[in-house]
């Protein structure tokens, strides 16, 4: 056999297997809201998708995702002028079919926590802001009752929050228990994964700024570790923008730049033996999202987003078509974005 037929039949090869690979990838199912939200959170049980974004916008999905119904709040925020405003919700919890607290961003009093219980019918605030340098950028639950809120650093620490009454009342942690924060260090409120729980008492904190870390307890925030990361941090908007658990509780991180979406540079890192390792999915970009059914992956920002077959272990690219925020329940990942974009990603496997 000649050197050149081998080589033929090697590429030949490499193509079928390169063709079954990519007929093998599932297809986004595209929807557009009726609204022309950014929408940054999202959140899902079995039976029902959830997604918030500015504009007051909280819509639900009971046949996942074909259609959507609007139950956004009629409440507004009264300005100093005598204006109104409209809530900039990021980030959602969702507890079952009905029940799902939703939280608002901006300084002071746009920061709220407001809860549901009849699937949007109706809709009561929790909690607002009080401090007027307050800026709340995520929650999150371990289960229906107990819960953790990061905000904006206030006394240069940030404000970090456990409730024990599903969001009724809250209570800081003490800045005496916190590592310092570093100059410029921030948390992005960019798709309500900056913070994330796992395992009771378990929480992991995302952030950037002219750095990028995480911040680790697992004890309900009495003690911190606090590590750096590998990921693009060249300027103030840059660094760790979210966390994701795969489906064998690894976590992960992700990030970049927001002025340089576009960008080719470390945009997630994984902790392997307690030590984070970089990656390897083409730095293609801003990554301000990840989420997993079984073995299949997907990670996204604005403009692109990347797919794993193997639970992180190996990327590749995915579509040209990108998202803010992703969640799961465990037959789709349900992905949300800029103008009332939304798109559901059915896993069959």
């Amino acid at each position: 056999m000649t050197n050149k037929l081998i080589i033929s039949l090697i590429s030949s090869i490499s193509l079928l297997i390169a063709t079954s690979v990519l007929a093998e990838l599932p297809k986004w199912q595209h929807y557009q809201l009726p609204i022309k939200s950014e929408l940054r959170g999202s959140g899902a049980t079995e039976k029902t998708l959830w997604v918030v974004g500015d504009k007051n916008a909280v819509f639900i999905s009971k046949d996942n995702g074909t259609s959507w119904r609007d139950i956004s709040p009629k409440m507004r925020i009264a300005s100093s002028d005598g204006k109104t405003l409209e809530y900039n919700f990021r980030d959602i919890e969702v507890f079952n079919d009905t029940t799902a607290i939703v939280m608002s961003v901006g300084s002071g009093a746009e920061s709220t926590l407001q809860i549901t219980r009849n699937q949007g019918e109706t809709w009561h605030i929790l909690r607002t802001n009080k401090e007027a340098k307050g800026f709340y950028d995520s929650i999150g639950f371990w289960d229906q009752q107990n819960g953790v809120m990061v905000g904006d650093p206030i006394d240069g620490h940030f404000v970090i929050e456990l409730t024990k009454d599903q969001g009724k009342t809250w209570n800081r942690i003490s800045i005496d228990k916190l590592p310092p924060i570093t100059e410029k260090e921030a948390a992005f409120a960019a798709s309500g994964n900056t913070l994330i729980v796992g395992k009771m008492g378990e929480i992991w904190l995302a952030t950037g700024g002219l750095s990028a870390s995480v911040y680790h307890s697992t004890d309900f925030g009495q003690t911190w570790t606090k590590s750096s990361v590998a990921l693009e941090n060249s300027t103030e908007t840059s660094g760790g923008y979210a966390l994701a658990l795969n489906s064998d509780q690894q976590v992960f991180t992700l990030g970049g730049n927001y002025l340089k979406r576009d960008g080719n540079y470390n945009n997630a890192a994984t902790l392997v033996n307690n030590q984070w390792q970089i990656v390897n999915n083409g730095g293609h970009g801003l990554r301000t999202a990840l989420s997993c059914v079984k073995s299949t992956c997907v990670s996204t920002g604005k403009l692109s987003s990347d797919i794993s077959l193997d639970n992180g272990k190996s990327w590749q690219v995915f579509s040209n078509q990108g998202f803010y925020t992703l969640t799961s329940n465990n037959k789709s990942i349900l992905a949300a974005g800029s103008a009332g974009k939304v798109a559901v990603l059915k896993i069959s496997h």
